[in-house]
Parts: structure tokens; sequence; C-alpha cells
């Protein structure tokens, strides 16, 4: 890789003293790769029976395995588009390991794209209880809707809000928090050589600000007795160590505890921050020490007590009774049976199963509201990409199922129409019986449904 920043080398040879000889030959290496199974969708063992890549565990993530990339090529496997795995970096795995979330809570991702993380939550949740994924930058958020929708995340709510107006509307209202702060990147340099050549001190203290204000806002949202974790890909202490030694001293209703999976990871160091020996309980996952990049972990817990008055649930825009009939004659004429009920909203001419226990969203950016079912065009109903992706094939009328390696298939992943012979009408497209997306068939012909972000080019296979 390019040259390391000077007054970066300086620092980590100070903070790290006799190791840093170690850290510095890891920019030799190449980086290793990581894909977590999507539970959601396929279990761990039936994964392990049918995917075709070298996997190798990874220890500190139950669903997560080492690949060999240049041989694997996961990403350009028929399964990465049926959302049966996520490529993701093998330490980014540890801060969602370290939240814990469970079914039926409430759950935040607060800096969510491009939705690595999100997904992962939303495996271990199972689909049950309320999921909010908030980014505010709207290119990233494009990406975190595109990845919520292949992994077949139906319980997802995406806003684009900053953490001081959602305080506002959502406090003592979540289980757990996730912050996945904006950081100096430095635990990427290996992985993202341009993150070093955008880095300088003054941004690692720029970002330890932000930081800062993003843990306040999130005290604020969090129920009694519930949980956040904090974490980073940098090896910054300003960013670190330090925001959360301040935030400590000025909460002392929340406490450090000791990262799940700990074993696998070096101790957080309380010696760079000159504060809290309990900051030892945060995880720091360096790269001379284990399979991945540069990761900082802290898990908090805020203490039991009352929980503070909240709003009124807040009302979508009600769905006129002529458009919720036409999304039920789709499912009858579709569906074995109905498998989806409201409460629904309109964004548009778009419609959406939603939540009537949300607080009032009025004048926050609303990215989806919830699972987006399709549009109401005037006397019919278009199914969305995003229901197909949650549907079990067994409850879809007509299914057109490949095999991987089937080259029609691949002609359906190009966006091409393909001949069918099956009945017509509305069809779900699946490979070994996982849904891709929508096709329609009539007079022999199978039209393409499937959205142009998820289409391969003609090259796509050949990189």
């Amino acid at each position: 890789m390019k040259q390391l920043p000077q007054d970066y080398q300086q620092q980590m040879k100070e903070g790290l003293g006799a190791e840093y000889p170690a850290f510095l030959k890891t920019y030799e290496d190449t980086p290793h790769r990581g894909l977590r199974i999507n539970t959601q969708k396929i279990t761990r063992e039936e994964a392990l029976h049918i995917f075709p890549f070298s996997l190798e565990p990874i220890p500190w993530c139950p669903t997560g395995f080492f690949y060999q990339h240049e041989s694997d090529r996961p990403g350009k496997h028929v399964y990465h588009a049926a959302g049966l795995y996520y490529i993701q970096d093998p330490s980014a795995m540890a801060p969602v390991e370290a939240l814990k979330p469970q079914p039926g809570e409430t759950v935040l991702d607060l800096c969510a794209a491009p939705g690595g993380k999100t997904t992962q939550i939303a495996a271990k949740m199972k689909g049950e209880g309320l999921l909010i994924a908030n980014e505010i930058m709207a290119p990233r958020r494009k990406a975190l809707v595109e990845n919520l929708e292949r992994c077949g995340v139906s319980h997802a709510i995406v806003l684009g809000e900053r953490p001081e107006r959602l305080a506002t509307r959502f406090a003592g209202f979540f289980d757990r928090i996730l912050i996945d702060a904006p950081c100096s990147g430095e635990g990427m340099f290996r992985k993202d050589p341009e993150t070093a050549e955008r880095w300088s001190i003054k941004a690692t203290e720029q970002c330890a600000v932000l930081q800062a204000e993003i843990l306040e806002a999130a005290a604020l949202m969090l129920k009694p007795g519930g949980v956040l974790v904090y974490s980073t890909c940098t090896f910054n202490p300003s960013e670190n160590e330090r925001v959360i030694g301040r935030f400590m001293q000025n909460h002392p209703d929340f406490s450090l505890e000791t990262i799940p999976g700990h074993q696998h990871f070096q101790p957080g160091r309380p010696d760079w921050a000159g504060s809290d020996p309990a900051l030892e309980r945060a995880a720091r996952l360096w790269p001379h020490h284990l399979r991945g990049e540069g990761h900082f972990v802290a898990r908090l817990q805020k203490a039991v007590g009352p929980e503070g008055r909240r709003q009124r649930p807040g009302k979508f825009p009600p769905v006129h009774k002529d458009a919720v009939q036409l999304f039920e004659t789709f499912m009858r004429e579709n569906l074995k049976q109905p498998t989806i009920q409201g409460p629904f909203t309109l964004f548009g001419d778009h419609l959406y199963q939603t939540r009537d226990d949300l607080p009032p969203l009025k004048g926050i950016v609303v990215e989806r509201a919830g699972l987006h079912l399709g549009q109401m065009k005037r006397s019919h109903f278009l199914p969305s990409h995003a229901w197909a992706m949650t549907l079990n094939p067994v409850d879809v009328k007509r299914v057109l199922s490949f095999a991987p390696d089937d080259p029609v298939l691949h002609r359906y992943l190009m966006g091409e129409a393909i001949p069918s012979s099956s009945e017509k009408g509305w069809t779900l497209i699946t490979v070994d019986r996982f849904p891709l997306g929508w096709g329609k068939v009539s007079n022999g012909l199978l039209k393409n449904h499937l959205p142009r972000w998820m289409r391969w080019d003609a090259h796509f296979l050949d990189g």
C-alpha cells in the first residue's frame, strides 16, 4: 500500500511500543475476507452443506466464516443475490455479537449504512420486534435499503435523521442501541488505502466531537436497563477510550461491561486515556493479534430505574379502502393464503406494512416506513422486490425454481425476459427454493421484474 501518514506512524509507534514492528508488518499482508450466513433465510448447517466455498469459522461470530477471495468469489454467486449471506469484514462482526439483540425487542442501529451490522441484528431478532436503521447520508441510505431488501429483512424502518432530532421523538424507547460511529478509519488503512490519504490529526479530533454528540443522543433514547454498544474502526484513543471515558464520567447511570467473546480480543487501554480502569472491559481488535482489520468495541448498560414519559404513538397517513382491496386481491390471486396484515400506510402510491406503536414521525426523514409491499396502480397492484425477498415459496401459487448454475437463471439475473411454460401470472423466481425476485408470465414468456440495482451486467461473472 501507499506510504502511511507520518503523524499516524509516530502515534502508533508511541502507543504500541514493542508491538509496533509486528503491527506495521500487517500492512504487507492481504486483508482477510469474511462472510456471515444470513440465518433469517438459511440455517448455519444447511449453508455449510450447500455453499461451494472454502469456509473457516470466525471464532467470535458463530455465523461468520473466513473465505478465500481469489478462489471463492462469493460476491459473484447466485446465493449472494438471494441474500443467503453478507460479505463483511471479520472484525466488523464483533459489535453486534456484543450487542446481543433478542427477538421481540426494540433495537436502533444509529449509524446503519451500508447495512452489514443492521442485517446481522435483524437475523438475531428473527424478524420479531422492531428494528430502526438510521443513516443521515442519502446516498448511503440507498445502499442500506438495498442490503435490507436483499437479505429479506421485514421488520425494519429506515430513517435518515440527526441523532439529536431522533432523541426528541424516541426518548427511553429502545432496549438496545448500536453506534457504529463515524471515525477516522485507521483500522481500514490496509483494506482501503484511500482512507489513509484523507487522515489527519485534526480529522480524528473532529470525529471525537461528533462521536460524543452521538453518544449523548443515544443515551436519551435507551430504556433503563438497556444496552448500548459503541464501536469504531479506528485505533485512535481520542475516538475510543477517551470518548467512552468522558461519557462515563458524565453518566454515572451507565456501567461498562465485559465484551462477550473477549477472550479473542485485546483489552481496552485506559492508560491511553488517563482515566477509568474499567475501560479494560472494552475490546480492541488488532490485525497483529487476529485475522481481521482494526476495531474498537465497548458495551455499556444503563442502570435499571423508572421509565420516563414516552410520547403517544403517532399516525401515518391513512390508506383508502380501495388500495387495501387491491392489495388483498393480489394476495388472493397469487398466494395460497394471505401472509400480510396491517397496519398499512401509503407514501405517494407505494404501500408499506408499518407499525402502530411508533412515536410521531412528522418532520423526520422516513426512507422506508416498514416493509415495502409494492405500488398502487389505477386498477392493479405492482408487487415489490422487497416483499418477494421475504416470501416463503411454499406460500406462493406460482414458483419457478432454478439450480445455481442454470444459464437461464443467469439470463434472469441480467434482466432478460426468459421463456416459460408456466401458468400465466405473477411468478416467484427462486434458486434452490430461495427467493430472487418476481417475474410475470404471459404468452410463454416471463417478463423480468428484477430491479435494476440487482441486475448483473454482461461481464459480471468474468471478473
